[in-house]
């Protein structure tokens, strides 16, 4: 992984200082020159790099550090005070939804940069507060992604869903393209309670009504493209829009499982109208609709949803 190589090439960078009784400019230099090299392969910023070498350079050559009796283990210290004002000193907590609602984290970056590890550190801590994370593996692409993040998962006791290897991989980025442009239009047309039989009869035609409205605003270009994964989402033929139906129903399922049936009990739901609605979840994922039946079962024992 990139920062294990970077924290690889920076000890070896402290222990050439620490193992010179003197320093002069010279050695500093050098060490710089090779943090330097070391951040940059890491693909730091060059101008962040930049920055950063000047300020411990210019800490480093003071008298101080020159003088000191263990001016390595001083040069040591200076990079570290500078890294950690770089990457911040001050701790950020993660912005949380309330407990009953669903937060969504969305891990990304360059291969190797630790988005495994760290996503599963932060999942561990998020459980130790009390919340009930799951790790979602999305790098379908990448061998033995899915089982680094099974591996990272068990070691902070926390569930992981993937849906395996033997899947073609759909092409996520436009399953969420396609999701959010459907949403952009239900919010413009009024989005239709899933079980509101009368609203369901004119949601069509509101739909199109406001795709037309919005999209007309782009370039004609542009709105050809929307149109077009609009379109392909309702036409529910291709693998990435059965996926992205699949997603769009659990969105709502998952809402009302976390808050104790919420919508489900006010419009005295049945289980033959959730079940009739989650049938697309099970022609875009067989895994996620295995999680989904789960739920329903659940939430049916509860008396959450009506038998």
């Amino acid at each position: 992984m990139a920062f294990e190589s970077l924290g690889d090439k920076l000890q070896g960078v402290f222990k050439k200082l620490r193992g010179k009784g003197k320093l002069n400019e010279k050695d500093i230099k050098d060490a710089m020159r090779e943090i330097k090299l070391a951040l940059l392969e890491a693909d730091v910023n060059f101008k962040v790099v930049k920055n950063f070498v000047k300020k411990v350079q210019e800490r480093a050559v003071g008298q101080d550090v020159l003088n000191s009796l263990t001016p390595g283990q001083m040069v040591v210290k200076l990079v570290n005070e500078e890294l950690v004002a770089l990457m911040g000193s001050e701790t950020t907590e993660i912005a949380l939804r309330p407990s009953n609602e669903i937060t969504v984290l969305l891990m990304c970056g360059l291969q190797g940069a630790g988005k495994t590890t760290t996503t599963a550190k932060i999942a561990g801590k998020l459980k130790n507060k009390g919340r009930k994370p799951l790790l979602v593996a999305c790098d379908v692409y990448r061998p033995a992604a899915i089982d680094q993040l099974k591996i990272n998962g068990e070691k902070q006791d926390v569930e992981v869903f993937a849906m395996g290897t033997n899947h073609k991989p759909v092409d996520i980025a436009k399953v969420m393209l396609m999701c959010l442009i459907h949403d952009i239009v239900e919010i413009d047309a009024g989005d239709t309670y899933a079980y509101d039989e009368e609203a369901l009869k004119t949601q069509k035609v509101r739909e199109d009504a406001a795709k037309e409205r919005i999209f007309s605003i782009l370039p004609e270009e542009q709105k050809e493209e929307f149109m077009a994964l609009f379109d392909e989402f309702e036409e529910f033929a291709t693998p990435e829009s059965k996926f992205a139906h699949a997603m769009d129903n659990l969105q709502p399922l998952m809402l009302n499982n976390s808050n104790d049936g919420g919508d489900w009990r006010r419009h005295e739901v049945c289980a033959e109208q959730v079940y009739g609605r989650q049938n697309k979840t099970r022609l875009g994922s067989e895994k996620l609709y295995e999680i989904t039946k789960q739920i329903i079962e659940e939430n049916i024992e509860k008396g959450n949803i009506k038998r």
